[in-house]
Protein backbone atom coordinates (compact mmCIF):
# COMPACT_ATOMS: atom_id res chain seq x y z
CA UNK A 1 0.00 0.00 0.00
CA UNK A 2 2.69 2.54 0.45
CA UNK A 3 4.33 2.38 -2.97
CA UNK A 4 0.93 2.88 -4.23
CA UNK A 5 0.37 5.87 -1.95
CA UNK A 6 3.63 7.23 -2.60
CA UNK A 7 3.28 6.87 -6.87
CA UNK A 8 -0.64 8.60 -6.48
CA UNK A 9 0.64 11.38 -4.10
CA UNK A 10 3.62 12.01 -7.48
CA UNK A 11 1.24 11.79 -10.31
CA UNK A 12 -1.26 14.10 -9.04
CA UNK A 13 1.88 16.49 -8.59
CA UNK A 14 3.22 16.24 -11.90
CA UNK A 15 0.32 17.11 -13.41
CA UNK A 16 -0.53 20.32 -11.78
CA UNK A 17 2.79 21.68 -12.03
CA UNK A 18 4.18 24.08 -14.81
CA UNK A 19 7.35 24.55 -15.65
CA UNK A 20 9.59 28.04 -14.70
CA UNK A 21 9.52 30.51 -17.60
CA UNK A 22 13.27 31.94 -18.80
CA UNK A 23 14.51 34.88 -19.97
CA UNK A 24 12.91 34.27 -23.29
CA UNK A 25 9.62 33.29 -22.17
CA UNK A 26 10.00 29.35 -23.39
CA UNK A 27 7.52 27.70 -21.42
CA UNK A 28 6.74 24.00 -20.47
CA UNK A 29 2.98 22.38 -19.28
CA UNK A 30 2.33 19.21 -18.81
CA UNK A 31 -1.48 17.79 -18.25
CA UNK A 32 -3.79 15.26 -18.80
CA UNK A 33 -7.07 15.78 -20.92
CA UNK A 34 -9.13 12.79 -18.75
CA UNK A 35 -8.53 11.85 -15.34
CA UNK A 36 -10.42 8.61 -15.80
CA UNK A 37 -8.37 7.75 -18.92
CA UNK A 38 -5.42 8.06 -16.35
CA UNK A 39 -7.05 5.55 -13.94
CA UNK A 40 -6.79 3.28 -16.79
CA UNK A 41 -3.43 3.29 -17.44
CA UNK A 42 -2.36 3.56 -13.82
CA UNK A 43 -4.31 0.28 -13.18
CA UNK A 44 -2.50 -1.13 -16.51
CA UNK A 45 1.08 -0.08 -15.34
CA UNK A 46 1.28 1.98 -18.21
CA UNK A 47 2.92 5.89 -17.74
CA UNK A 48 1.59 8.82 -19.97
CA UNK A 49 2.61 12.22 -20.49
CA UNK A 50 1.30 15.20 -22.51
CA UNK A 51 3.53 17.97 -23.13
CA UNK A 52 3.45 21.29 -24.66
CA UNK A 53 5.95 23.23 -24.86
CA UNK A 54 4.94 27.23 -26.18
CA UNK A 55 7.41 30.19 -26.70
CA UNK A 56 7.39 33.42 -29.37
CA UNK A 57 10.69 32.23 -30.67
CA UNK A 58 10.03 28.51 -30.82
CA UNK A 59 8.67 28.78 -34.30
CA UNK A 60 11.55 27.86 -37.23
CA UNK A 61 13.37 25.35 -34.53
CA UNK A 62 14.72 21.52 -34.97
CA UNK A 63 14.58 19.47 -31.51
CA UNK A 64 17.09 17.15 -30.71
CA UNK A 65 16.20 14.53 -27.87
CA UNK A 66 19.31 12.20 -26.16
CA UNK A 67 18.90 9.28 -24.00
CA UNK A 68 21.71 8.11 -21.25
CA UNK A 69 21.35 4.67 -19.33
CA UNK A 70 22.99 4.86 -15.99
CA UNK A 71 23.81 1.63 -13.76
CA UNK A 72 25.07 1.43 -10.18
CA UNK A 73 26.03 5.41 -10.56
CA UNK A 74 28.02 4.95 -14.22
CA UNK A 75 26.59 5.87 -17.75
CA UNK A 76 26.90 2.92 -19.82
CA UNK A 77 25.31 4.37 -22.99
CA UNK A 78 24.88 7.80 -24.39
CA UNK A 79 23.16 8.53 -27.80
CA UNK A 80 20.82 10.40 -30.05
CA UNK A 81 17.19 8.93 -29.28
CA UNK A 82 15.69 11.25 -32.02
CA UNK A 83 16.55 14.40 -34.32
CA UNK A 84 14.29 16.61 -36.11
CA UNK A 85 16.80 18.23 -38.32
CA UNK A 86 18.13 14.60 -39.52
CA UNK A 87 17.76 14.07 -43.31
CA UNK A 88 15.66 11.01 -43.53
CA UNK A 89 12.63 13.00 -41.76
CA UNK A 90 10.28 14.73 -44.55
CA UNK A 91 11.67 18.48 -44.75
CA UNK A 92 8.35 19.90 -43.76
CA UNK A 93 8.52 18.32 -40.12
CA UNK A 94 11.70 19.00 -39.36
CA UNK A 95 11.14 22.82 -38.24
CA UNK A 96 8.68 23.24 -35.63
CA UNK A 97 5.94 25.55 -37.64
CA UNK A 98 4.43 27.27 -35.05
CA UNK A 99 5.04 28.91 -31.50
CA UNK A 100 3.45 26.02 -29.61
CA UNK A 101 5.10 22.37 -29.36
CA UNK A 102 2.94 19.35 -28.10
CA UNK A 103 4.22 16.23 -27.80
CA UNK A 104 2.54 12.94 -25.97
CA UNK A 105 4.73 9.98 -24.31
CA UNK A 106 3.69 6.08 -23.55
CA UNK A 107 5.81 3.91 -21.47
CA UNK A 108 5.69 0.79 -19.82
CA UNK A 109 7.74 -2.14 -18.15
CA UNK A 110 6.74 -5.48 -20.22
CA UNK A 111 6.64 -8.82 -19.00
CA UNK A 112 9.72 -9.91 -20.79
CA UNK A 113 12.00 -7.29 -18.66
CA UNK A 114 11.74 -4.55 -20.99
CA UNK A 115 10.77 -0.59 -20.57
CA UNK A 116 8.60 0.24 -23.97
CA UNK A 117 8.18 3.58 -24.94
CA UNK A 118 6.47 5.80 -27.88
CA UNK A 119 6.79 9.31 -28.69
CA UNK A 120 4.13 10.67 -30.43
CA UNK A 121 5.19 13.95 -32.60
CA UNK A 122 3.16 16.47 -34.72
CA UNK A 123 2.52 14.11 -38.06
CA UNK A 124 4.65 10.86 -36.75
CA UNK A 125 5.43 8.82 -34.08
CA UNK A 126 9.07 6.97 -32.86
CA UNK A 127 9.16 3.88 -30.69
CA UNK A 128 12.02 2.21 -28.96
CA UNK A 129 12.58 -0.74 -26.18
CA UNK A 130 15.14 -0.63 -23.30
CA UNK A 131 16.53 -3.29 -20.95
CA UNK A 132 15.01 -2.94 -17.82
CA UNK A 133 15.67 -5.11 -14.66
CA UNK A 134 13.55 -7.31 -13.44
CA UNK A 135 10.98 -5.16 -11.33
CA UNK A 136 7.18 -3.64 -12.26
CA UNK A 137 8.43 -0.71 -9.81
CA UNK A 138 10.41 1.80 -12.77
CA UNK A 139 8.41 5.18 -12.88
CA UNK A 140 8.22 7.43 -15.92
CA UNK A 141 9.41 11.07 -14.38
CA UNK A 142 8.92 14.64 -16.13
CA UNK A 143 12.16 15.96 -14.87
CA UNK A 144 11.88 19.31 -16.94
CA UNK A 145 8.35 19.93 -14.56
CA UNK A 146 9.39 18.38 -11.18
CA UNK A 147 13.10 20.33 -10.91
CA UNK A 148 11.25 23.69 -11.70
CA UNK A 149 14.64 24.71 -13.99
CA UNK A 150 14.51 27.12 -16.36
CA UNK A 151 14.43 26.05 -20.35
CA UNK A 152 16.95 28.00 -22.58
CA UNK A 153 16.85 27.75 -26.69
CA UNK A 154 19.86 26.28 -27.10
CA UNK A 155 20.88 24.48 -24.55
CA UNK A 156 20.16 21.05 -23.24
CA UNK A 157 17.52 20.23 -20.63
CA UNK A 158 16.48 17.24 -18.77
CA UNK A 159 12.84 16.52 -19.89
CA UNK A 160 12.78 12.87 -18.38
CA UNK A 161 13.57 9.86 -16.34
CA UNK A 162 12.74 6.20 -16.31
CA UNK A 163 13.74 5.27 -12.97
CA UNK A 164 13.31 2.76 -9.88
CA UNK A 165 12.38 4.33 -7.09
CA UNK A 166 14.63 5.10 -3.58
CA UNK A 167 14.74 3.64 -0.25
CA UNK A 168 13.50 5.74 2.33
CA UNK A 169 12.35 4.98 6.00
CA UNK A 170 8.81 4.79 5.21
CA UNK A 171 8.69 2.59 1.58
CA UNK A 172 9.60 3.40 -1.71
CA UNK A 173 9.48 6.82 -3.26
CA UNK A 174 10.45 8.69 -6.58
CA UNK A 175 8.72 12.29 -5.40
CA UNK A 176 11.62 13.66 -4.00
CA UNK A 177 14.09 12.60 -6.83
CA UNK A 178 12.59 15.12 -9.25
CA UNK A 179 13.47 18.43 -7.36
CA UNK A 180 17.36 17.26 -7.63
CA UNK A 181 17.60 18.10 -11.47
CA UNK A 182 21.26 19.52 -11.39
CA UNK A 183 22.47 16.01 -10.13
CA UNK A 184 21.07 13.72 -11.85
CA UNK A 185 23.03 11.57 -13.48
CA UNK A 186 24.51 11.08 -10.06
CA UNK A 187 21.41 9.32 -8.95
CA UNK A 188 22.70 6.06 -8.77
CA UNK A 189 25.27 7.32 -6.05
CA UNK A 190 23.52 9.62 -4.22
CA UNK A 191 19.94 7.65 -3.84
CA UNK A 192 21.14 4.26 -4.81
CA UNK A 193 19.31 4.15 -7.47
CA UNK A 194 20.47 0.78 -9.30
CA UNK A 195 18.92 1.50 -12.74
CA UNK A 196 17.27 4.04 -15.00
CA UNK A 197 17.28 6.03 -18.42
CA UNK A 198 17.97 9.51 -18.71
CA UNK A 199 16.30 11.82 -21.90
CA UNK A 200 17.88 15.17 -22.71
CA UNK A 201 16.41 17.89 -25.33
CA UNK A 202 17.34 20.69 -26.58
CA UNK A 203 15.46 23.26 -29.45
CA UNK A 204 17.91 24.82 -31.56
Amino acid sequence: MKKTAFFIMCVITAFQSVAQNNSHELKMISDSDNPQLQDILMFEGIDYYKIKFSGKDLKGKTYKITVKEIKDGITVSDSVFYDSSSTDIIEQFRKINDTVFEMRVLGRHTTDNKLKMSFFFPQYMFKKEFDALPTDEYSLRNLAQESGLPIEYGKKFYLLAYILPYETPYGKSWCDIGHDGKDVEQWGKKFGIKHYILFEMEFK
